[in-house]
């Protein structure tokens, strides 16, 4: 958390720049009734104070030919702190793993992955990901259909 407080023009900002970041500060002006000058001090605080981390496009899978989206589940065959910190530096220089997250439960990592087909992903799992020594085991879900993917934050 962090001390300083949002008021509820700081949030339609973040509401709108989540809808379209490519709004000029004229158009964020005129969505949010303030002018120009505010809300570009807003946005440079807004930026510097970690609000807004980056600006992205959001591509299409599809299109792009890496439509078959898998979480993939990996259970480390030991947890400590260096264990940890080799199995994140490796996977962060991966770049079909789109997501990484610490999880609890019966895993310890959640992977998110973007794929062309079967084959690819079978291919990836044995050869990049079964060549991490401190993996144990692997479990994949394969997304059939997306049902809601904002992209962003309620706020």
């Amino acid at each position: 958390m962090t001390d300083i407080s949002l008021d509820a023009t700081d949030l339609q900002i973040l509401r709108a720049l989540q809808e379209n970041a490519r709004l000029t500060t004229k158009e964020l002006a005129a969505r949010v009734n303030l002018s120009t000058t505010p809300v570009f001090e807003r946005l440079k605080r807004l930026e510097r104070n970690g609000f807004i981390l980056k600006y992205v496009a959001v591509l299409d899978a599809e299109k792009l030919g890496r439509g078959f989206t898998v979480f993939c589940s990996v259970k480390l065959k030991q947890m400590n702190r260096d264990v940890a910190r080799d199995f994140i530096a490796v996977i962060r220089d991966i770049p079909q793993v789109a997501e990484c997250y610490n999880i609890s439960g019966e895993y310890d990592y959640l992977l998110k992955i973007y794929a062309p087909d079967m084959k690819y992903y079978n291919t990836f799992i044995i050869n990049v990901l079964g060549s991490i020594d401190s993996i144990g085991s692997i479990l994949s879900s394969f997304v059939m259909d997306e049902i809601k993917n904002t992209h962003g934050l309620n706020v």
